[in-house]
């Protein structure tokens, strides 16, 4: 039987004991280009992966990234949990990095799930089935959402109620810096 692995994938100079450490660039265990197919691991391997501030950084070519998003599918098994951490796309951290060329929000990441993708079919929504399209199945398991320091102090303070604070995040940029997924492959 073979051993199931786990990868931090994007990893930088973060090397994590007990992880395959991946990235494009430096000293990682496998020196490999996350926007280069296919990637060098067999299909249902992988039982974890670590995908922290890398997401942002990939896909600016839409194509590229459905490519990613077969290729994570691909090399995971059945309820492989990936652990994903991205600016939130109205922060000035993801806004001014010229390397950051996508956002990534749960939304998105909903596109992905065969059994949401059902549920907008059947009623006439318009989202894209994207799930169904490229035969790849992600659920949502937990979102946190990373207050930016300034919003959290005065949210700690109870200076405004949560339906206040839901609103800032929908209109306003800063009010969120982080936004932290678990999602897993629905195999």
């Amino acid at each position: 039987m073979n051993t199931l692995l786990k990868l931090n994938l994007g990893c930088g100079e973060n090397l994590i004991a007990g992880y395959i450490n991946v990235d494009k660039y430096g000293h990682p265990d496998v020196l490999h280009d996350l926007e280069t197919f296919p990637w060098p691991w067999d299909d249902n391997s992988i039982q974890e992966i670590r995908l922290i501030h890398v997401l942002e950084h990939l896909g600016q070519i839409t194509q590229v990234y459905l490519s990613i998003i077969k290729e994570l599918y691909r090399i995971c098994v059945s309820n492989a949990e990936i652990h994903i951490a991205i600016p939130h796309p109205r922060h000035d951290d993801f806004l001014n990095d010229p390397t950051h060329v996508r956002a990534v929000t749960p939304e998105n990441i909903d596109l992905f799930s065969k059994s949401k993708n059902r549920e907008w079919i059947q009623n006439g929504y318009s989202n894209s089935p994207l799930g169904l399209y490229l035969n790849v199945d992600f659920e949502i398991i937990t979102v946190d959402y990373i207050l930016d320091l300034l919003w959290l102090e005065k949210y700690d303070k109870k200076e405004f109620s949560e339906i206040q604070l839901n609103q800032a995040v929908r209109n306003f940029n800063n009010v969120v810096k982080e936004i932290r997924m678990v999602i897993k492959a629905v195999k």
